[in-house]
């Protein structure tokens, strides 16, 4: 991962399919209440979305920054007292 403004960028297109949920959830369920992910990724992550919206409801706010067509880039921000 590499730290580009205030999010840390999680580029996960090289990754095998089955690997990326978990890792995707191991580094939001690290994040600070405020801290926010820039997540990068070769198709529309939408069932991710559904995922931690069923998993996780309520603990974070997802904003698309680029949809597509080669790549996907989400804004993933904790929520919580920072906000």
């Amino acid at each position: 991962m590499a730290t580009q403004s205030d999010a840390t960028t999680l580029d996960v297109r090289a990754m095998v399919p089955r690997d990326r949920h978990p890792l995707i959830f191991s580094k939001l369920d690290a994040l600070k209440p405020g801290e926010a992910v820039l997540l990068v990724n070769d198709h529309d992550p939408k069932p991710l979305r559904y995922q931690l919206m069923a998993e996780r409801e309520g603990l974070f706010d997802w904003a698309p920054e680029q949809e597509g067509p080669d790549e996907w880039i989400i804004r993933i921000t904790r929520l919580g007292a920072a906000q």
